[in-house]
């Protein structure tokens, strides 16, 4: 079974197709468990692809059924990318801050229980979901500050681009992140201090790292300096590494690997 077919294989429906605002790419799927008794866990799966257009949610929309089967209601989103009209700064964060924060309306008609929320991310979703975490800590002269932020109850990065800084040196996916920012950090050093996790410890918030040691998307390493870095900031954090797994056996339910990103919810909501 390759690493990469879960890109192409169509998901399970969602139940909901739901607008967090306008715009034609600023919508989440929402799947809720069969069986809810009361309010449920909330998990916020935010997609990788390195923040450019060709990627969208549909490959993490069978980690949202999964996760919507087992217990949990899904809210899988998407936003505007590198490639769209207003993607990239600010706009992917303002969307994805949004998305999250359009939880509170959810609320009202869904049995979403908001004091456990999830974020969850792939590779460069994985750093969304950590400056979700951290945007409590931006300064209120940000473009990207919100005066009430939903913030999650933990975050969970699956094979996550945790140190922009990092990502830009390595040049990771030809320099990805330099399409996302406008620049490398000598240029637009405030704009990599406001969103990069590595540059925002101590989150303050619990965080669940798991990365594969044979990912050639995102390297391990990443993730394990990252992790280092956060335990010396005082943030309660965890990595699992994964050996010989790739970028994409986390995310896909189908993979022996697949348990430990459930096992890594269970965790969080706790």
């Amino acid at each position: 079974m390759p690493d990469e077919d879960i890109l192409i294989l169509p998901p399970p429906p969602a139940d909901q197709r739901i607008a967090y605002d306008e715009g034609q790419l600023r919508f989440g799927d929402l799947r809720l468990p069969a069986d809810a008794a009361g309010a449920c866990a909330v998990v916020v799966l935010l997609h990788g692809g390195y923040w450019r257009a060709r990627y969208g949610l549909d490959y993490f929309g069978h980690a949202a059924a999964a996760l919507a089967a087992a217990g949990y209601v899904s809210w899988n989103v998407e936003y505007r990318r590198i490639g769209h009209a207003g993607g990239g700064w600010p706009g992917t964060f303002a969307d994805v801050a949004a998305a999250t924060d359009f939880l509170r309306t959810l609320a009202d008609a869904y049995p979403l229980d908001l004091r456990r929320v999830v974020a969850l991310g792939h590779s460069a979703g994985g750093q969304l979901a950590l400056w979700l975490a951290a945007r409590h800590r931006l300064a209120a002269d940000s473009p990207l500050h919100t005066p009430d932020p939903l913030l999650p109850h933990a975050a969970v990065s699956l094979a996550g681009v945790l140190d922009l800084r990092r990502a830009s040196a390595l040049r990771l996916s030809n320099t990805a992140v330099h399409e996302l920012l406008d620049g490398p950090p000598e240029q637009y050093d405030q704009r990599y201090a406001a969103v990069s996790p590595a540059d925002l410890l101590p989150l303050g918030v619990r965080q669940i790292l798991l990365h594969g040691t044979a990912d050639d998307s995102v390297p391990y390493e990443i993730s394990r300096d990252y992790a280092e870095a956060a335990r010396a900031a005082g943030d309660p954090v965890t990595l699992t590494a994964l050996p010989g797994a790739g970028h994409f056996a986390l995310v896909d339910p189908r993979t022996a690997e697949w348990r430990a990103t459930l096992d890594a919810v269970h965790s969080a909501v706790r």
